[in-house]
């Protein structure tokens, strides 16, 4: 069984070589959206096979959702608008 270190230890450890924060900076806009799933998901204490078996779905599912949110290059926005019945 191999030994599990949490996201945020290795962000501080790869955060001190000057070449990954170039490249990540680069990057950025692509992992906002991967970054929003994967905390969301992993906020709520799941893998991606428990997500998977709330949302009636499979873990591929789950891995693909979060590979197109690092893939796409698009900025998640989120906005809330009057609707017009309102």
């Amino acid at each position: 069984m191999s030994k599990m270190i949490p996201v945020e230890e290795s962000f501080t450890e790869w955060r001190r070589d000057p070449e990954y924060v170039k490249a990540y900076s680069a990057l950025e806009d692509e992992f906002s959206l991967a970054a929003t799933i994967i905390k969301a998901r992993a906020s709520a204490g799941l893998t991606q096979e428990q997500l998977a078996q709330r949302m009636h779905t499979t873990q591929a599912v789950i891995a693909r959702l979060e590979r197109l949110a690092a893939a796409t290059g698009m900025k998640l926005r989120i906005s809330f608008e009057p609707s017009s019945a309102g």
